[in-house]
């Protein structure tokens, strides 16, 4: 063995070739040593339903069953017991089958409510054996037990003896639904119905419980005094009888019961508390015999019955000795084997030692040939380490190079980033600078000073947007630093709440601190608190409408000041609450989308502060932020404490005043020259712009020639729209609601308004999104920022376009439609009238009542309005926009006559041709050549 293994080794036969070699061999020893030649006996699970446990006779049988299934260890034995309720049994049984059972065992409780259950397994293929009591179907593999019928025979026999075919009798039956009730009464009857002396005079129901029959029968026991026997179906009844005329002073008559088992029946009747009983086996071990062989496919007998005889003082001592043989004999057959199984455990674990040992041998060999093998290898692999090793601390140290490299750009990045801000800071310095002198100039007319606020607005929004991307890169790089000092924090929120008092006022919003603290004095970073306190009280008002109110709650709890915002605003979807404080995360809220900036700086700012801030808010209800601030100045460090500094706190007061509150006030543009509304324009253009300054700044520009229209979110667009029918609509892609391509999609879609041109304007520039606007059947896409010169020579451009067309379309129409004066409401109905009919001139089921129905009014409506507006009646402006259509497509496209009649909606090329000969006066063909 050692000369092979060298011969092994000496060809450097890889680590994997030797396993590849002996763990084969390994595992077929241990396959050979596990091999015993004995045939492994096939596991069965058995299924008992019993109908009750409670008696002692039950619970023999059971023991039987356990007894006889020591016998079997291949059958696993599931036990269910249904308390003497039937339908509990009925699920039980089917549990039983979900398990997946090869053989059930019953005892029903009641013979009709359980046939359909067991009919149902047998069905399955799964054999049935039913115990002691019986169901009302044939449809079971086999039955155990006495035949019930017999034992209610024996004892009407019995009976006649004993009253030598003379006297009164008084029956106390089991379940009346119960097959053993049944037969019991039937084979009883029948014994005794020969003999007329013999009287049955009351029948008691005992349920086959003890304290039942005893119960029941007290009630009539006394109305019977002369009976001089009574029979009771089971011994437990039968004692609980004897109890009723033992606690009584009538004269016990004889009892007779049925089971006679060793405890029960045998020991009452040989303590002479009961005169007879009828031995009735319990069927256990005869049915666990039975099932056996089923499952192993022997040959059963269906009915089993098991003998029985009368115990009576005459025999129980005898019968009394044969239980207690049978009951020793028994527990011998247990106590060996116990022991059988201790010796059979025995030696299972010296063979099991054997086979260990014998394994341990066989790989000792093996590995110590591997382990030889592998410190060969090991030196070979030791050497590769060593490279590889040299290897990753050339990459480490390259790795430390860029690292630093990282780190210095990153620093640049970083330094970058703060040079630009402030390069953006200045300029944006200088334009509010002069803006604001502009503004002071008290010469501006009302239009100059309409632009210059708006300036002066966009810029101080811009300036709190480089503030606010400034301080996250500070936090980031963590150069922010706190510079904490002592301040009263109701004086400080006072005077912030102080600069939204007027726009309050203007809006009627009740703007209120609430406090019951007459100062808290709290150690604050004073130019970072009070952006946290503008931003909130920003936002409250933002989404708080006019007449709402705004509450700030300040008090004092568990060591800390807490800060309660609360308004009564539009509120927050779970999804937004959710997110509320994620960098750059933008909620979309009635009519505003933040910035996602305002909300994460607070909470990074109060964080810094060692303090919470939380919101709970429920949509349409209302929004509520609380910040927790920590009092005293164990949670600062000591170069984060500083001197309160009175004048730097009034300037950063004043400075955040402006920049906060400047997207809260919102002018309504309308000019001096503008404001006489009684000169009609011939043109309407409706504005769907969810920016109040934007929208704002369009109208001013465009109400001078145009109607304007104005709708901030989809919703209302779609109402202006419908209501209005303008002539032109200017949308913006991102709005609340319905964004601006699904308004495009819906406006292009619907006959009403598929007429008007739509024009886009947007800040998404992407060729993809343009194309998507297109698809949609928009007529231009604006990117912002956008030339107002260029919007309005587009609106122009687009309107009279759309006036040539029409002209082409209706050039043979009545021509004082195209030169009168209408009112709006006339505007709409020939607008959605013509739209209508041009977007149905295929149609050749197009009819005044068609018509009459989509527009909702009556023929008569129909006609006077197209007669006074439009000089004709429906059917001729219905044909003539047909010829129009038809010249239209003669003229320009290279239909075939069939195919221009068919999309003009005529019926036949024929009746096209007489028609347009008839109002042209030429045929369709000339009017194509010529």
């Amino acid at each position: 063995m050692i000369r092979s293994f060298s011969t092994c080794f000496s060809l450097r036969l890889p680590c994997r070739s030797i396993t590849r070699l002996f763990i084969p061999a390994v595992l077929a020893l241990l396959c050979l040593c596990g091999c015993t030649g004995q045939k492994t006996p096939p596991v069965f699970t058995i299924g008992f339903s019993q109908c009750v446990e409670s008696d002692a006779w039950r619970k023999t049988m059971l023991e039987n069953m356990k007894r006889e299934l020591a016998f079997h260890p291949n059958i696993n034995f599931i036990y269910r017991q249904a308390e003497g309720d039937s339908r509990k049994q009925v699920s039980q049984v089917k549990e039983l089958l979900q398990k997946k059972i090869d053989l059930l065992i019953i005892s029903p409780n009641e013979a009709d409510p359980l046939t359909p259950v067991v009919e149902e397994a047998f069905s399955k293929g799964i054999p049935v054996i039913v115990v002691d009591r019986k169901i009302s179907s044939p449809l079971y593999t086999a039955y155990v037990g006495g035949d019930n019928y017999e034992i209610g025979k024996m004892a009407g026999q019995y009976a006649v003896n004993a009253l030598k075919g003379k006297g009164k009798i008084i029956e106390v039956t089991g379940l009346p639904k119960s097959s053993p009730a049944i037969e019991r009464h039937k084979g009883f009857s029948d014994a005794i119905k020969n003999y007329p002396g013999l009287q049955l005079i009351h029948m008691v129901n005992g349920e086959w419980l003890n304290q039942t029959a005893k119960s029941e029968f007290a009630k009539i026991a006394s109305q019977y005094p002369d009976v001089q026997l009574v029979f009771a179906h089971n011994d437990m009844m039968a004692h609980g009888i004897y109890e009723v005329y033992k606690n009584s002073k009538q004269p016990q008559p004889a009892i007779i019961g049925v089971d006679g088992l060793p405890n029960a029946g045998m020991l009452f009747v040989s303590d002479k508390k009961i005169t007879a009983t009828m031995l009735y086996p319990t069927g256990g071990e005869e049915a666990i015999r039975i099932a056996v062989k089923i499952l192993n496919k022997q040959h059963v007998v269906k009915e089993n019955l098991l003998q029985t005889t009368v115990i009576d003082s005459t025999n129980v001592r005898i019968m009394q000795l044969q239980a207690a043989k049978t009951l020793s004999q028994q527990q011998q057959i247990e106590r060996q084997q116990t022991m059988l199984a201790e010796q059979k455990r025995i030696y299972n674990n010296q063979r099991t030692f054997v086979y260990i040992l014998v394994t341990s041998l066989v790989l000792s060999i093996i590995l110590g040939g591997l382990a030889f093998y592998s410190l060969r290898e090991n030196r070979k692999i030791s050497t590769q380490l060593q490279q590889q090793n040299q290897e990753i601390l050339d990459h480490q140290a390259q790795l430390v190079a860029m690292s630093a490299k990282a780190k210095a750009a990153n620093e640049a990045k970083v330094n970058f980033f703060t040079n630009i801000s402030h390069e953006f800071r200045t300029p944006l310095t200088l334009i509010l600078g002069p803006l604001e002198e502009l503004l002071a100039n008290s010469r501006n007319n009302y239009s100059t000073g309409q632009t210059l606020t708006l300036i002066q607005k966009n810029v101080l929004r811009l300036l709190r947007l480089m503030n606010q991307l400034m301080d996250f890169r500070k936090i980031e790089v963590d150069k922010m630093r706190l510079k904490a000092s002592e301040n009263d924090l109701i004086t400080f929120v006072a005077d912030i709440i102080q600069s939204y008092k007027s726009i309050a006022q203007k809006r009627s919003i009740d703007l209120r601190l609430i406090t019951k603290e007459r100062q808290l004095p709290v150690w604050i970073d004073v130019n970072m608190m009070d952006k946290v306190i503008f931003n909130l009280l920003s936002n409250a008002f933002k989404f708080t409408k006019d007449n709402g109110y705004i509450h700030i709650y300040i008090s004092r709890a568990d060591n800390n000041a807490i800060i309660k915002i609360e308004d009564n605003g539009v509120g927050m979807s779970a999804d937004a609450i959710a997110h509320a404080f994620d960098v750059f995360y933008q909620g979309e809220y009635e009519n505003y989308k933040g910035s996602g900036l305002g909300l994460a700086l607070s909470k990074e700012l109060i964080t810094l502060h060692k303090g919470t801030i939380r919101v709970t808010s429920e949509k349409w209800k209302g929004t509520s932020f609380e910040i927790r601030l920590p009092l005293g100045t164990a949670h600062l460090a000591a170069g984060e404490i500083v001197e309160e500094q009175a004048e730097t706190k009034q300037a950063v007061l004043y400075e955040h005043e402006k920049i906060y509150t400047a997207d809260l006030t919102t002018e309504t543009a309308v000019s001096q020259a503008t404001e006489e509304t009684s000169i009609e324009k011939e043109y309407s253009i409706l504005i769907i712009e969810d920016n109040a300054d934007l929208r704002q700044f369009l109208v001013g520009k465009l109400s001078t020639q145009y109607e304007i229209l104005q709708a901030d979110n989809g919703q209302s667009a779609l109402q202006q729209a419908f209501d209005n029918i303008p002539d032109l609509i200017i949308c913006d892609v991102v709005i609340p609601g319905k964004d601006g391509m699904a308004l495009t999609s819906i406006f292009k879609n619907d006959f009403r308004t598929s007429h008007i041109p739509i024009v886009l304007l947007t800040a998404k520039t992407a060729m993809e999104q343009q194309i998507e606007g297109m698809k949609n059947l928009a007529d231009t896409y604006i990117t912002k920022p956008f030339n107002i010169t260029f919007l309005q020579q587009t609106i122009k451009s687009l309107l009279s376009n759309r006036a040539r067309l029409k002209e082409h379309f209706t050039g043979e129409l009545p021509t004082n439609l195209k030169t009168q004066t209408i009112g709006k409401s006339d505007r709409k109905f020939i607008n959605e009238f013509s739209a209508f009919v041009e977007s149905n001139l295929s149609n050749e089921e197009l009819t005044v009542d068609t018509i009459c129905k989509q527009m909702g009014i009556s023929r008569v409506q129909l006609y006077r309005k197209v007669k006074a507006l439009l000089d004709i009646n429906v059917n001729d402006y219905i044909l003539n926009t047909r010829l129009q259509k038809a010249k239209y497509l003669l003229k320009n496209e290279t239909f075939a006559i069939g195919e221009v009649a068919s999309k003009t909606g005529f019926s036949s090329s024929a009746y096209f041709s007489s028609v347009f000969k008839t109002k042209v006066g030429m045929t369709p063909k000339e009017f194509r050549e010529k």
